[in-house]
Formats: C-alpha cells, structure tokens, sequence
C-alpha cells in the first residue's frame, strides 16, 4: 500500500505545479494592466483598464461554461489526458497574451484560459488530487489552495521588479515556461484514476468493474441509509454560498476599509494583506487538523462557518480600527483558509459519484456565486451609493455565513445518521 502511495507523489507534484501556475494566470492581467492595454492599442487610461476587465470577464465565463461538461468527460477518459489538454491550452493563452496586440485576440485567449482551469484542470486534478492520497484527501485539497496562494504572494512582487526594470513581457514568460513544465509532468505522472480504469475487479455478486466504480461502490456501502435530496442539495449550495463569502470578502475588504472605516488607501491595501495572510496561516493549520489530528472535513467547515460569521460581525458592527483588523484577519483564516476546497471534501464523502461530476457540479455553483456577486454590488452602488452599497454587501456576506452555519449544523445530523458516528469526533485512521 506504502509503495502504490509512492507511486502516485509525481500526480501530487503535477497538481501543485499546475495550481502554483494558475495562481499566477488568476492575477496576471490585473497585475500588468497598464502594460497589455498599452500592447493592445489604448491610450486612454479609463479605456484600457476597462478592456482589461473585460479580458478577465471572459477568464471567468470560460471557467463558467465548461467546469461542469468538463468534470463529465474527465470521468469518461481519464486525468492525465485532461490534465495535459489544460496545460497545452495554458501555453496558447500566454503565447497570446505575449505576442498579441488585438484586444479580441487577447479575450479569446483569456477565455481559453478559463477553459483550461476549470473545464480542464479544476475537473480532473481535484479529483487527481484525492485520487493520490484518500486517506488525506481533505489535506490534499487544501494544498491546492496553499500553492495558489503562494504564487499570488511572489508574482506580484516579480512583476513589479520586472516592469520597473523595462522587461515587463518576463511576467508572461514565466507562466508560459510554467506550463510547458506543466505538460511534461503532466506526460509523464501516473494518474490513480487512469490506472482503475484499466482495472477490474469483482464486486461481492460475481460480477466484473473497474477499479474508479469499485470505490465508489465502497463509499456507498459504508452508507447505513441512503442521502436525501435536501443533503444532496446542500452540499451542492455550499459551493455558492462559500464562494460568495470569500469572493466578496477578498474583492471588497480594501474599499470597505475606505469608505465605511475611514481608513487611507494604503491602510486599506493593508487589511487585503492581512486577509491574504490569514488564509495561508489558515491552510496550513487546517491541513494538519485533517492530515495529523483526522479531524473530518465536515468539522472543519462547521468551525469555519461560525467563526466567518463571528468575524463578519465584528467588522459591521464594532468601529475600532485595531478591532477590525484582528477581525478581518480571522476573516480570511476561517473563509479563505480552504473551505471551498473543504467543502469538496464533504460533497464526495455525503454524495459518492465520480469525482469529475462531483467537482463539475460543486464549481458550478462556486462560478454561480462570483458572477452575482459583482452584478448586485454594482446594482447596489448605482441605487444607493458605494458606501451604503458596500456596508450592505458586507452585511449580506454575514447573512449568508449564518446560513452556512445552519447548513452544516443540518450535515453533521444527517451525517450520524447515514453513517452512525460523530463527524465531530477524531476519524479513524
């Protein structure tokens, strides 16, 4: 068993490289605005930051469009070939994003790189990723989330360096080298899931499947009754509500500090930082509570409910500076710190299915929520003003934690039931 783990640590070492990579494309367009919009033809400052937005509209209807149809293939012809498509797709993207002096051109490479992490990467390597090490599937995920964060802290000190230097084009060459690494490991790796499903096993009546549906056909059977529809649906809706969270949370924290703390820009830029750094403090805390301790992943999220909520209701309601900070950094700790990834955890144990379909339908509801979000905060200012509108979005993101909170209390019910034991108390091993 020893040596099978071992086998797969090359798919492990595929997956972080491949999220390290995406943390940068994540950011790359806002992180060298001036310079693309320059690239493309702008003059006008206002213009080309707003065809930059555009571009990153389009990264997030290609992630939009394709997680869940992308999920369903993955399961249908494996990780690796996944895996390899998104890498392949990542070097267009930056090769057009290097050399292309057309908005449109610049868009549609944008989009194909929403395509390729969530139709692609985001289908087969979370799956990859649990696939590798189920016994620390909930630690797993959460790395992802580590990787990504690590790369969102160095790149943006790079670009700067770079662009200060006159050789801004480095920030796009390094991500597109990224991703040809990217593609070799990506050739090269073993894949848990490609290898069940060469496969076969015999199931208890005699008859023959593959090794990916003998799993799941376990994980079912650990079942003593079967999930309702309401546990299907909230494991599903948890995707929406904690991506509206952290999604509203990481977008607006600096212009809530302006306009409704009083608090100078770069005071504000601060309580970003904090918030960032709470989440990376937060995912290696949570990844040891899961990996070391076996603490369930259902028990994670519950915790990181309560206290999302905990801190939003300090940030709205208390107006000591020092108070908000401390508060904004417990923010990012408890709704940053992985839960989205957590809460994948907690979707496939509850809901054994292909994990492909699984990760499709859960980051569905998560590209659901970023697309609202913006829409009714943007709705709210034209109406009400920013700093009410502001205020308001952040009071919503307190109202859907509670939810949250009473979702996950509802779980850990149902999970006694369906299971016969306490997802509160420590896991077997």
């Amino acid at each position: 068993m020893r040596m099978k783990a071992k086998k797969y640590i090359l798919s492990l070492v595929t997956v972080y490289m491949c999220y390290f990579t995406h943390g940068i494309q994540a950011i790359i367009l806002s992180q060298n605005k001036v310079n693309f919009f320059t690239q493309w033809g702008y003059t006008d400052e206002v213009a080309g930051a707003a065809a930059v937005s555009l571009a990153i509209t389009a990264t997030g209807f290609g992630k939009f469009l394709t997680v869940w149809l992308g999920g369903e293939v993955s399961d249908k012809i494996g990780r690796k070939k996944m895996a390899v498509a998104g890498g392949i797709l990542y070097i267009i993207c930056f090769a057009g994003l290097l050399f292309s002096t057309n908005f449109t051109v610049a868009c549609v490479c944008a989009f194909l790189a929403g395509v390729a992490t969530s139709g692609f990467w985001d289908a087969s390597l979370y799956p990859a990723v649990q696939e590798a090490a189920p016994k620390y599937a909930g630690s797993a995920l959460i790395g992802i989330k580590a990787f990504v964060s690590v790369s969102g802290i160095i790149y943006p000190l790079m670009a700067v360096h770079f662009s200060a230097a006159g050789n801004w084009k480095i920030n796009v060459w390094i991500p597109l080298i990224l991703s040809v690494v990217c593609v070799i490991l990506a050739v090269i790796a073993p894949f848990v899931y490609d290898d069940q499903m060469k496969e076969t096993v015999k199931t208890a009546d005699g008859k023959t499947t593959n090794a990916a549906q003998a799993e799941i056909d376990a994980a079912k059977a650990r079942m003593k009754t079967k999930p309702g529809g309401l546990v299907n649906f909230v494991t599903m809706f948890y995707g929406f509500i904690c991506m509206f969270i952290m999604y509203g949370a990481q977008q607006y924290t600096k212009a809530f500090g302006m306009t409704n703390c009083g608090l100078s820009e770069m005071q504000a830029a601060g309580m970003t930082s904090i918030y960032t750094a709470g989440s990376i403090i937060a995912v290696v805390f949570w990844a040891i509570m899961m990996g070391k301790l076996k603490w369930n992943p259902l028990k994670v999220v519950l915790i990181d409910s309560a206290f999302t909520a905990a801190a939003l209701a300090i940030v709205l309601l208390v107006k000591n500076v020092g108070v908000v900070y401390v508060a904004i950094a417990l923010l990012g700790f408890f709704a940053a710190g992985g839960a989205l990834q957590t809460g994948l955890g907690v979707r496939q144990e509850m809901c054994p299915g292909p994990k492909g379909r699984n990760t499709g339908i859960y980051y569905t509801w998560m590209g659901l929520a970023s697309c609202f979000l913006p829409y009714i905060v943007s709705a709210m200012t034209k109406s009400i003003g920013e700093t009410s509108a502001i205020y308001t979005m952040m009071a919503l993101l307190l109202v859907a934690s509670v939810i949250a909170v009473v979702m996950m209390a509802y779980l850990v019910a149902q999970y006694k039931k369906i299971f016969g034991n306490n997802p509160l108390g420590r896991q077997e091993a």
